[in-house]
């Protein structure tokens, strides 16, 4: 029996079945905020909406399962949870905005069946993320959704008169308090699950002040199944295709970072197969979202967080996160229940679970040396432009539509200037690619 193995017979199910919460907890908002968002922009009515949530997160826990078990030719095996990437709302919108709903779907089933095919020969770039590739990528990860989480911190929307309201700012800083202290003073499983509690913490003090509604709680249904081609029959267009793949290839280098940042968490050190598999989960599990009209999925990087702080790195409770998020799909009444927890809540956590992921890579870059002015460029570079870029994406607004989706991610811009450089540094003989 391996560590690995070793370690899931000493998590207990009840033990695993709250860590698994905690997992869903921490991606829940980040979710279906894809579905609100795209949902309200092509005008969905209460009935559809509550279908594109519901089937959304049901798909989530679809999309996760196929990520946690290994087959000859799917799954990763990581402890990884999947869900909407934020990436795909603004190419969304625009193909539903012009084309209709039926273009959105055609062009994710394309997408996802590209991935799908793809998956080997992307998978053969790993050589390309030595230590301060791989370093870099999951520096930038970490960090450049630092802002997003301060944002929530707010209250959510940073252009709202009560952005930073000092309820918000209580019940954030409470909230990121109490998993701080926990971490300082607990121990063993109650230190695991420091996450949740800070949440469930900063929760309740919320309700105490009014900064709760359970009105979406009481509007929802109490069950609802998905159903194939909900919205009608796919449509295709090349254009929506094409932007689409774009699209794909962002949240498949995303991806590759949180896989090897798990990896690196796990002691896992990951082939091309591995690689290879956990793409085509990803390309299948979009094929899927496609069918049920809901969305791409991919590997959610404040997950990494999560098993970081928690220290339980199997899979164990990834399969009750899984299990709780088909639960929930089914039930939009108690789905509902998740999204009354505050903003503000979301983003104390967050700042704490980014802040780890940053932390992650720089633990890898530790191995680097940095007598070679190479590597101190690579990092220098790779990580001040991804983050540069995460917080001016409209820095790229007079390029073409097809550049901004891919250049707009600041990871995606990091991460490949990361490879470049390692690539033209590897010609001359500065740095060696096979780590």
């Amino acid at each position: 029996m391996d560590n690995h193995e070793s370690k899931l017979q000493q998590v207990s199910q009840f033990k695993a079945a709250i860590l698994g919460f905690q997992h869903l907890l921490a991606m829940y908002s980040g979710d279906v905020i894809v579905p609100l968002l795209i949902g309200a922009f092509l005008h969905f009515n209460a009935a559809q909406m509550t279908y594109l949530v519901s089937a959304d997160i049901f798909m989530c826990g679809i999309a996760t399962l196929l990520q946690l078990k290994k087959t000859p030719l799917t799954g990763i095996g990581l402890p990884v949870v999947l869900g909407c990437a934020v990436q795909v709302i603004t190419p969304l919108e625009t193909i539903g905005g012009t084309l209709g709903v039926a273009y959105i779907y055609g062009a994710i089933i394309c997408s996802g069946l590209f991935v799908f095919l793809i998956s080997g020969l992307f998978a053969k770039l790993r050589k390309f993320f030595p230590p301060v590739v791989t370093g870099s990528l999951i520096t930038i990860i970490g960090f450049s959704l630092v802002p997003v989480a301060v944002q929530n911190l707010g209250g959510g929307n940073a252009s709202a008169k009560n952005f930073a309201d000092p309820h918000d700012l209580i019940v954030g800083l409470i909230t990121m308090a109490v998993i701080i202290l926990i971490n300082i003073f607990g121990k063993g499983f109650f230190r695991s699950i420091s996450v949740l509690v800070g949440m469930v913490v900063g929760t309740v003090i919320a309700y105490a002040l009014g900064m709760i509604s359970f009105a979406s709680v009481a509007q929802a249904s109490w069950f609802h199944f998905p159903q194939p081609f909900y919205f009608g029959t796919p449509h295709f267009s090349w254009s929506a295709i094409l932007t689409m793949i774009l699209v794909s290839l962002t949240t498949m280098v995303e991806s590759t970072g949180v896989f090897l940042a798990l990896g690196d968490l796990t002691g896992r050190k990951l082939s091309e197969k591995d690689l290879a598999n956990g793409y085509r989960a990803e390309g299948i599990a979009a094929m899927l979202g496609g069918i049920f009209n809901t969305f791409p999925y991919s590997t959610f990087s404040e997950n990494v967080g999560v098993v970081q702080l928690s220290g339980i790195k199997t899979k164990r409770p990834i399969y009750y996160a899984g299990l709780f998020l088909l639960i929930l799909g089914l039930l939009p009444k108690a789905g509902a229940v998740a999204t009354v927890i505050p903003s503000s809540v979301l983003g104390g956590a967050m700042v704490v679970m980014f802040g780890m992921v940053g932390v992650q890579g720089i633990r890898i870059l530790q191995n680097v040396d940095f007598n070679k002015n190479a590597n101190l460029l690579i990092v220098a570079l790779s990580v001040g432009t991804g983050i540069g870029v995460t917080v001016y994406p409209q820095i790229f607004r007079s390029l073409p539509q097809a550049a901004q989706i891919i250049l707009d991610n600041g990871i995606v811009v990091g991460g490949f200037l990361a490879v470049l450089l390692s690539f033209l540094f590897s010609l001359t003989g500065q740095i060696e690619l096979e780590d």
